[in-house]
């Protein structure tokens, strides 16, 4: 049976290159222009899994997305680090010299920004999603029009790269998670964990649970504050940790549920770390 699974963007974009890195090529596409409708499409079972990043090397976290997973109660059940690789693509036959304009997400087209001062010629529009101009351009049989998108897009749609590796910085990676409504049962390779918590306002609070954290030999990857809306000035803080033993993170978790005014586990799961 195949998975149903909802990605932000269209077939060819990134999210759709982890779907597929995740589960292998057999899967059943659902697109989703937003995280907000992707997260619809889970919560109507439309699909049983969504794909969605959540913090970039360049960009830092989504913190949209922090915010929804943990008000609509999904759960992360692993993650997939993804280095970003800007292509240039168009309709076969075609160089640089002949585009025109290049179509793209207004973050790719920041992350090219470079490349594109040796070509004044060229307007850049921002569009949508990276892969869905690139479907756009081969359908619709667009001349001097140019995609800046992931090398799978041109793949499935049938298109040309015309220069490889636009992006000015290098080094750009995006991690993604995977999520779903269900409970998933823990299994023996899960050695990292997503957590959230809220904290009174006495001195030193943050600092106790950090130093749980350390003693139980959890090591904290990662801590995002988002405020409480309906109370503000107060924090959640959400955090991911890693560990080599299970007992270990059970110790902390227990520890937390005590000393935390709220505590929730957002996702257990393998670490994607290479």
């Amino acid at each position: 049976m195949k998975k149903v699974i909802a990605i932000q963007g269209a077939e060819g974009s990134n999210h759709h290159k982890v779907a597929r890195d995740f589960y292998g090529a057999s899967i059943d596409l659902i697109e989703c222009m937003s995280f907000d409708t992707l997260v619809d499409n889970l919560l109507d079972a439309t699909a049983s899994l969504g794909v969605m990043a959540i913090e970039n090397t360049i960009a830092g976290s989504i913190i949209p997305n922090y915010a929804l997973i943990d008000k609509n109660n999904l759960h992360i059940t692993g993650e997939e680090y993804l280095n970003i690789h800007h292509h240039l693509m168009a309709l076969e036959g075609q160089k640089i010299e002949d585009i025109k304009e290049v179509w793209s997400h207004p973050m790719a087209l920041l992350q090219c920004k470079e490349f594109f001062k040796k070509y004044p010629q060229i307007k850049l529009v921002e569009d949508v999603d990276t892969a869905e101009v690139a479907k756009r351009i081969s359908k619709e049989n667009l001349i001097g029009i140019a995609a800046i998108a992931p090398k799978i897009a041109a793949e499935i749609f049938n298109l040309e790269v015309i220069e490889d590796e636009i992006q000015t910085i290098k080094d750009n990676a995006t991690r993604f998670v995977i999520v779903q409504t269900t409970v998933p049962e823990i299994n023996e390779k899960v050695n990292k964990a997503s957590l959230k918590f809220q904290l009174d306002h006495k001195r030193g609070s943050l600092a106790a649970i950090l130093n749980v954290l350390s003693d139980c030999k959890m090591n904290l990857t990662k801590i995002q504050s988002l405020p409480v809306i309906e109370s503000p000035w107060k924090y959640s803080f959400f955090v991911d940790v890693t560990f080599d033993a299970y007992k270990d993170y059970e110790k902390a978790k227990a520890i937390i549920e005590i000393m935390a005014e709220e505590f929730k586990i957002l996702g257990t799961y393998k670490n994607g770390r290479k």
